[in-house]
């Protein structure tokens, strides 16, 4: 079957989609295709609506379409604590886990000098400003483990213990129900970095 242009363009469109090749867009478009018009319709109101009413939280940088956002005005949530991640996924991220009950900030990326990004342009500033006002006491370092995470983490560090703050970093370890001989050797050393006393 010979491709019609409104087709093409749609798989055009899905392939710049992080992730999506050809294939995969092609496949996306035809089940869009064979859909009922009411999907196609909500998937295009989805579409619009998210890029119309989503924006940054004043306070924290979270996606949201209320501002400050709901983890930021729960009054059951830790002010004391902040935890730093790179991106709005990160957050999500730490909050499946359901372990940590305190605020965030968002800081957009992590330094990249290689790509032009450094300290002006992340949310690293307005996170001075919170930590300033003398209501947090603890601040979780939560950057990813690449080069440029730790990077991050390292110049966060650095501004933030001068204030007099207890600075943490997330632990990186073995997946749970990794084998040893397939992890890498800088996940195995940062292992055995942060081991622990076993409770009998």
């Amino acid at each position: 079957m010979a491709q019609t242009p409104s087709m093409t363009r749609l798989i055009e469109q899905l392939t710049r989609l992080p992730g999506i090749g050809e294939k995969t867009a092609a496949r996306l478009a035809f089940y869009v295709l064979r859909a009922e018009r009411q999907y196609a319709q909500d998937l295009a109101s989805a579409l619009v609506a998210v890029k119309d009413e989503t924006r940054l939280c004043s306070v924290c940088f979270a996606l949201t379409e209320a501002d400050p956002c709901p983890l930021c005005t729960d009054p059951t949530r830790a002010a004391d604590t902040i935890c730093v991640v790179e991106e709005p996924a990160d957050l999500l991220a730490v909050e499946r886990a359901r372990e940590f009950r305190g605020r965030y900030h968002v800081l957009h990326g992590a330094l990249a000098p290689l790509d032009n990004i450094g300290p002006d342009e992340l949310k690293i500033q307005p996170l001075l400003v919170r930590l300033r006002d003398g209501s947090v006491r603890e601040v979780i370092l939560a950057t990813n483990p690449t080069a440029e995470g730790e990077a991050t983490a390292l110049y966060l560090a650095r501004l933030i213990k001068p204030l007099g703050l207890k600075v943490t970093r997330i632990a990186h370890g073995i997946p749970v129900g990794g084998d040893l001989e397939y992890v890498d050797v800088m996940t195995v050393g940062r292992a055995l970095e942060g081991r622990r006393e076993v409770d009998a």
